[in-house]
């Protein structure tokens, strides 16, 4: 057999991609519906135990609720009242919404049926890519710019690796980075006395409605916030978190890791990027099994960062030029 595999499948009419790490026992489910994982099983003492909390069917697929393993782009979480200024120029992702209904989060492609461009194996690895030209002028108001979009999944002995590749085929510079929202459960144990580490030297301050506080006055030292200083790896405990982290403190290889780890089954990981912020949030306000796992969230930038001159240069993406953003999970043990 095959060290590694590379099959389609079907989920109640959606496609799906399905790569398999024979040798480890481990086994990754990729729909075509906004390139969402659904699922990440690796072995445990009583069989299989799926990491990721995804969605479950076809109807959850379709609803997207809490935005479960949402690739996020051309922005990441939210903007501010939905508006934002870019190259001197004010835009309204929601024209003629008012009050409370105005809320842009997660960017445009959730709900978008990717190609399933390239699905191969060799013995190194099984791999998935999937691309999108669904960002286009006059599909999405308030956002004139022409980005195409392929988030590339690799299952390797190390775990999974996302390398998402954003390119400007527009003919003006354009705003635009990626994020990702994963949320894992490592046990049926409550989260409380899952262990986490985030080597972040700051976390970002925001206002009740998670907004980014302006200027230096969004970033506080993780000095001055000991109730979510996560240096040191701990248990979470009752803290209920919402709260991006930045700041972070890079390895040898070039990769930052927040790890989780539940004690009693010993089942560890690791969610890494070379870049950006990440975002853990307990799953405290979820519609569904409420802080029965936590989201660990990489993404390229800050929340509002079309509205923030510290992340312009992060974000600003010149016509004909593509950035890469690469994420991914590393098994630790199991």
């Amino acid at each position: 057999m095959a060290d590694y595999l590379a099959e389609r499948t079907q989920l109640e009419g959606h496609e799906l991609a399905v790569l398999t790490d024979v040798a480890h026992g481990r086994r990754v489910r990729i729909a075509r519906r906004g390139a969402t994982l659904l699922s990440f099983e690796v072995p445990a003492p009583d069989g299989a135990w799926d990491i990721a909390d995804g969605y479950r069917d076809a109807e959850e697929l379709d609803a997207r609720p809490s935005s479960r393993f949402a690739v996020m782009v051309p922005f990441a979480n939210r903007i501010a009242d939905a508006r934002y200024q870019f190259e001197g120029k004010s835009y309204d992702l929601q024209p003629g919404v008012e009050g409370d209904a105005r809320a842009a989060r997660h960017g445009f492609v959730r709900g978008v049926d990717f190609e399933l461009a390239d699905l191969s194996a060799d013995a190194q690895s099984a791999r998935a890519t999937f691309s999108t030209q669904a960002i286009r002028p006059g599909l999405h108001a308030g956002y004139p710019f022409a980005i195409d979009l392929t988030v590339t999944y690799t299952l390797d002995a190390a775990g999974l690796t996302l390398e998402a590749v954003m390119r400007n085929v527009g003919d003006q510079t354009a705003p635009c980075f990626f994020g990702w929202h994963p949320y894992f459960r490592l046990s049926e144990l409550p989260i409380e006395s899952w262990e986490l580490q985030i080597p972040a030297d700051s976390v970002v301050r925001t206002g009740t409605d998670f907004i980014p506080l302006p200027a230096e006055s969004g970033r506080l030292s993780i000095d001055h916030a000991p109730e979510v200083d996560f240096r040191e790896r701990q248990p979470i405990g009752p803290r209920e978190l919402n709260h991006a982290f930045a700041d972070l403190r890079f390895d040898t290889d070039g990769r930052t890791r927040t790890r989780l780890r539940d004690p009693d089954s010993g089942l560890a990981i690791a969610v890494w990027q070379t870049s950006g912020v990440m975002l853990a949030f307990t799953a405290d306000t979820v519609t569904r099994d409420v802080r029965r796992s936590v989201a660990l969230e990489p993404m390229e930038s800050w929340a509002d960062a079309f509205n923030r001159p510290d992340c312009a240069d992060t974000i600003r993406l010149e016509p004909g030029a593509e950035r890469r953003f690469f994420c991914g999970v590393e098994i630790e043990s199991s």
